[in-house]
């Protein structure tokens, strides 16, 4: 697998690994040969929960922008912070058996590290698409613009799973539903967390 030695610079393995996330965000697979496969790779690769992490407090307190949350804006941010992990987390340690039950286990580690830098994108694209909504912008487009950035964000864990893990776009869709369930069901828990 061509790349960084996994003595590399934590910088240099971050500057791969984005630049294999923009290639595989654009659908061009060799995005995956910027990204290493190698335990220390893919530890390195969950440095993107920490990029990301910007984003999503600001998509979170945009959110918030028109009602506070109930429960106050501490606890509100802590709640969501920890789901946040618990989520994030969660679906790298569940996606394990699944790749497994699909004879994918030498593919996961790599699937795991390219799936972390996506986030970065995905997160990119959520964060852009989104903003526009709190400055004005029409409901209807507001709301057009956040359902692509979803179908997209989707898209995107749907292609990475596939190119990854060498498996069929049908079984691909598999990793994006059991995102989606972690999701909704972390979300739910912190929602009712802060009174949501």
């Amino acid at each position: 697998m061509p790349g960084l030695s996994p003595a590399a610079p934590l910088r240099q393995t971050i500057a791969s690994g984005l630049r294999g996330a923009f290639r595989l965000a654009r659908g061009r697979v060799e995005g995956l040969l910027l990204i290493e496969a190698t335990p220390e790779a893919v530890r390195r690769s969950f440095a993107a929960v920490l990029l990301c992490l910007p984003a999503f407090v600001a998509l979170k307190l945009l959110s918030w922008a028109g009602s506070p949350p109930a429960a106050g804006l501490a606890r509100s941010v802590a709640a969501e912070l920890i789901g946040y992990v618990v989520a994030w987390a969660g679906f790298a340690l569940a996606s394990l058996p699944l790749a497994e039950a699909q004879g994918r286990r030498a593919e996961w580690l790599h699937f795991i590290a390219a799936w972390n830098w996506a986030n970065v994108v995905q997160y990119l694209v959520l964060l852009v698409l989104t903003v526009p909504a709190a400055f004005g912008l029409p409901e209807v487009l507001a709301r057009g613009l956040g359902l692509a950035a979803l179908g997209y964000a989707l898209w995107l864990e749907w292609f990475v799973a596939r190119v990854a893990l060498h498996i069929p776009g049908g079984r691909a869709i598999g990793f994006v539903l059991l995102d989606l369930a972690i999701g909704i069901f972390v979300g739910g828990f912190v929602a009712q967390l802060v009174g949501g």
